[in-house]
């Protein structure tokens, strides 16, 4: 791998070789008593000659003009042009969350729709690098629909195991890149099925399969390290005071944090941002609240229609990466998902997943208390496009058709709609 000298773990800092066997288990030393994901170790002595990150945007469009920061080489990377997202002013939306200075990081436009091309482009490289012919995840639908695209440009074959319920729209994405699904009527199940796959066949796991979770590969979470690095070249070297972030197991919210503090090591920037990890059922902010350095499962009092992150126990990674950046953890029922959803579709021409809008949530949640204030700058990273899972809340635009033409004109009437030419209210 490109300048990798090893792995050390999160939680104890013990350096491991670069052939350490990535079991899912994490560090193999914290694993028994408190389980803690591992991160990439790059030469110390390579890092300091190394260029910085090529702001040949266009003669490199995707996350690899980052590739000195990364553990593979341009020249081995398999992209699909993931990357350099828009990072959109959200000045409507922010009005009406109280944060006119809201920046929106729309990750839908990554080339499978979601922020995980991020993650599937260095994952897939790697795998294809070490000689792997079979790439696997345990995927509610992003994660695989991602992974199968860049398998299928990789010419290696990918299964993804899912369950039922999983969004109809995101299967079918999966399914059309030609990956083998697997559906198992008890989630609990899809994580021995990729352990047998890893173990007897030499499958590449790019997801968890071990419990306690600890988090997803550690060298794919390194492409989520692209999220700061575009984030401070789109804001001209300014860092945010709030990044905040939908989160499951905290693979992107780790990543990201990583990111910013890459760019503050290097003098890239003079400051951190602070974190907001918008989660479902609450087990990150139990953890902060109760000062644990351990992540308990919380109870899953609702089925959300955040699948993407419905998870009722995050990661020792999240937990830290909050802990470092002074941030916080917010809840989020379903009662606010469809709402946002419409409101920054119809306020800012940006779609997003239900799971996506949960940092806006977050975002009004902390300004309504006044955690966050009215002069913040605060970006909010949409991690996906609506249309991954629209069969969840297309029900709530549905309509009876007109029966005439004149019943169509006085809806539109009530509506506000219509305008006479000088452009006062009809």
């Amino acid at each position: 791998m490109n300048g990798v000298v090893g792995f050390s773990c999160l939680r104890c800092s013990t350096v491991f070789p670069v052939d350490l066997q990535i079991d899912s288990r994490g560090c193999p030393r914290c694993f028994e008593k408190a389980p803690a994901n591992l991160r990439v170790v790059y030469d110390p002595i390579r890092a300091t000659r190394i260029p910085p990150p090529s702001s040949r945007a266009t003669d490199v469009p995707s996350i690899w003009r980052y590739a000195n920061w990364l553990p593979c080489a341009e020249g081995d990377a398999v992209s699909l042009g993931e990357g350099l997202t828009p990072l959109l002013p959200g000045t409507r939306m922010g009005t009406n969350l109280g944060v006119p200075n809201l920046l929106i990081k729309d990750e839908g436009r990554n080339p499978t729709w979601s922020h995980k091309d991020r993650f599937s482009t260095v994952a897939v490289s790697i795998a294809r690098l070490q000689g792997a012919r079979v790439v696997a995840t345990a995927s509610s639908g992003n994660a695989g629909a991602s992974l199968a695209a860049y398998a299928s440009h990789a010419g290696l074959k990918c299964v993804v195991a899912t369950f039922t319920g999983t969004a109809g729209p995101m299967l079918a994405q999966i399914r059309k890149y030609g990956a083998t699904v697997v559906t198992l009527a008890d989630k609990t199940h899809r994580w021995p099925l990729i352990a047998q796959g890893a173990t007897r066949f030499g499958w590449f796991a790019a997801s968890p399969f071990h419990a306690p979770v600890v988090g997803s590969h550690p060298v794919g979470i390194e492409g989520y390290k692209t999220l700061a690095y575009e984030i401070v070249e789109q804001m001209r070297g300014g860092v945010p005071d709030w990044c905040a972030l939908p989160v499951c197991y905290g693979d992107a919210l780790a990543g990201v944090w990583q990111g910013f503090k890459d760019l503050l090591l290097r003098g890239k920037t003079d400051r951190l941002p602070r974190l907001i990890a918008a989660e479902v059922h609450g087990s990150l902010a139990k953890a902060l609240d109760d000062g644990h350095d351990t992540v308990a499962t919380a109870p899953a009092a609702f089925d959300t229609l955040a699948v993407s992150i419905g998870t009722t126990r995050s990661t020792y990674q999240a937990l830290r990466a909050l802990r470092e950046s002074r941030g916080l953890a917010v809840p989020v029922g379903n009662s606010v998902l469809v709402p946002f959803q419409e409101q920054l579709a119809a306020s800012e021409g940006v779609f997003a997943e239900l799971s996506s809008v949960t940092p806006l949530a977050a975002i009004a949640d902390l300004r309504a208390r006044d955690v966050i204030s009215r002069s913040d700058c605060v970006v909010a990273v949409v991690t996906a496009s609506g249309l991954k899972d629209i069969d969840r809340s297309a029900h709530f635009c549905e309509q009876p058709a007109f029966q005439s033409v004149a019943e169509a004109w006085a809806s539109l009437n009530r509506s506000g709609n219509l305008c006479t030419p000088a452009g006062e209210p009809a």
